[in-house]
């Protein structure tokens, strides 16, 4: 009876031996599929890694707000979203680096970097196309972590649902922060020690992030960025972009990219060296935090979005750093014509502020030309910057002359002349611009003059360049043709352009590519006060041709 109950004993001992090491397998095998929060920082294999990415719910992720047959594709994203939702989030990207990029060496203890994706309301389909794509094209080791800042979005799920993705975090603003501030907010998040922003309708492409790291880990001074390929907002076709171009600007403070002069490419006997730039596009870069902290991170009284590049790039060069965009590495980007989000001071009054605080504090005397350059600038509010002013004090940075001589020599400086603004009036009347729904460039009428106390309307004010020139902001008067009754238009200044040159000749505004006069020419309607303009053969008789201008 002993020997039988020692036997029981002995098999129930070993039952319960093989029933808890098998609960102990189940539960940590349960860890691994669950692994999102609970293990980001654990060391995976690539079967698991890819099995994570596997488990991940996409279709039900992307069922919400899906593109349906008869909407307008381009109505919530300003992109073309029913593209947007056809292609694969994993789709293959053509490598469109050099060449000689796959002969390069990285040094095997590269910094691993948080990655900072912030969005508003941003189509599912682009933001996790993004995502995978970084977790996809990286080196797992080196992403610590992608932190996602949901700026207000309508639906928290957008975010939330991405955190059972690797790596994933999500923070959520409880209101409307815009890009800048929730960019900081997202830097204060990250625990590694270098910074990658992207933004949220990005494809990185192979091998993309172990330049970026690698030129952050010999100078930690230093902020760069990738060359940007091209993301088509109507066929998302991924388009490789120019290794040849650097970030440039005129002194309205609109963006532009450049084309190296000749003698800069004649010095690049190496296709693969980084390219000096005097500013950033701003939506992708990687920085150290530390020298991200100490310069000042963002301007944060600057309002959703629109300068902050400017400002960033400023600093940097000033304060002492560089920026850099790095051959070697290439992010797609979708370049969209206008933004789908509403500004809640307007786009334009958002920018306004955003950049005049940018020429306040950094441009010192060379302010003048900003605001001959943008003359809507002038009055308009754009808060406290003491804090900032004190920044650049206690950081001992160099002037803004300092970068015109050794970083932007190619901007040129306008002689006291070069800039006039005022209003082109005839009688009553004054050339004004208006922006009608629908269309995304403002047209170009004849209204009541509207201004008071001397000061025109922001519309119905326009600046003669040195280029001649009839500016307003970034838009410049030109002609549709140059045939006889061609209506006068509003479109991008290019300086390089012969239809956007205008003289004055006596009381006449003459075109000079045509020969033609400016005329106000009735519209169709024959409103008297609805005229629209017009280029004609010069008459010195006709009334509709003459104009004053009221310019200083």
């Amino acid at each position: 009876m002993k020997k039988l109950s020692r036997k029981f004993t002995l098999v129930l001992a070993v039952v319960l031996w093989v029933a808890a090491v098998m609960y102990f397998l189940l539960l940590n095998k349960r860890k691994v599929v669950g692994l999102g929060p609970e293990a980001q920082d654990g060391k995976l294999s690539d079967a698991e890694w890819d099995d994570l990415l596997d488990e991940f719910d996409e279709r039900n992720y992307l069922s919400a707000r899906r593109w349906k047959p008869g909407q307008d594709p381009y109505k919530l994203y300003a992109f073309n979203q029913r593209e947007c939702e056809r292609i694969p989030s994993n789709r293959a990207l053509r490598d469109t680096k050099h060449y000689r990029c796959t002969t390069l060496h990285y040094t095997p203890n590269l910094p691993s970097t948080s990655i900072i994706i912030t969005f508003h309301n941003e189509a599912r389909s682009a933001l996790l196309r993004t995502v995978k794509s970084v977790l996809n094209r990286t080196p797992v080791h080196l992403i610590h972590e992608i932190i996602l800042v949901d700026d207000f979005s309508s639906d928290p799920n957008d975010c939330q649902l991405l955190i059972k993705l690797p790596k994933v975090k999500c923070v959520r603003n409880d209101q409307r922060e815009g890009l800048i501030r929730s960019r900081v907010r997202g830097a204060d998040t990250a625990v590694a020690g270098v910074l990658t922003f992207l933004d949220s309708h990005c494809e990185v492409n192979k091998d993309w992030l172990p330049p970026l790291l690698q030129r952050i880990k010999e100078d930690p001074t230093c902020v760069v960025s990738p060359v940007i390929d091209i993301i088509n907002m109507d066929s998302f076709a991924y388009v490789a972009a120019s290794s040849d171009l650097r970030g440039g600007f005129d002194w309205s403070l609109h963006f532009k990219w450049e084309q190296l002069s000749t003698e800069q490419k004649a010095r690049r006997s190496d296709p693969t060296e980084p390219i000096k730039t005097p500013i950033i596009a701003g939506g992708l870069f990687v920085m150290d935090k530390s020298w991200f902290n100490h310069l000042g991170k963002y301007d944060t009284a600057m309002d959703i979005w629109g300068g902050e590049n400017f400002e960033i790039s400023f600093r940097v060069w000033m304060c002492g750093g560089s920026l850099e965009i790095i051959p070697c590495s290439r992010v797609g980007h979708v370049f969209r014509k206008k933004h789908p989000y509403v500004f809640p001071e307007g786009n334009a009054n958002t920018y306004i502020k955003n950049t005049r605080r940018t020429a306040e504090v950094w441009m010192d005397e060379f302010k003048q030309f900003y605001y001959a350059a943008r003359p809507a600038a002038r009055g308009k509010p754009y808060g406290d910057i003491q804090n900032r002013e004190e920044l650049r004090k206690n950081l001992k940075c160099k002037s803004f002359k300092w970068y015109l001589d050794n970083v932007y020599s190619e901007l040129k400086i306008p002689d006291e002349s070069d800039f006039q603004s005022g209003t082109i009036q005839q009688r009553q009347n004054c050339v004004e611009s208006q922006k009608l729904e629908g269309q995304d460039l403002p047209v170009v009428s004849l209204g009541t003059c509207i201004g008071s106390k001397g000061v025109p309307a922001l519309n119905q004010e326009w600046t003669y360049t040195h280029g001649q020139q009839l500016r307003q902001e970034q838009h410049c008067l030109s002609v549709s043709t140059t045939f006889p009754s061609s209506q006068v238009v509003l479109i991008p200044c290019n300086q390089g352009d012969g239809k956007q040159r205008w003289q004055k000749s006596g009381t006449h505004i003459e075109h000079l590519a045509s020969h033609f006069c400016l005329d106000s020419e009735m519209a169709l309607d024959r409103s008297e006060d609805n005229k629209m303009l017009v280029i004609n053969p010069c008459e010195t008789a006709a009334f509709t041709q003459r104009w004053e201008l009221a310019f200083s």
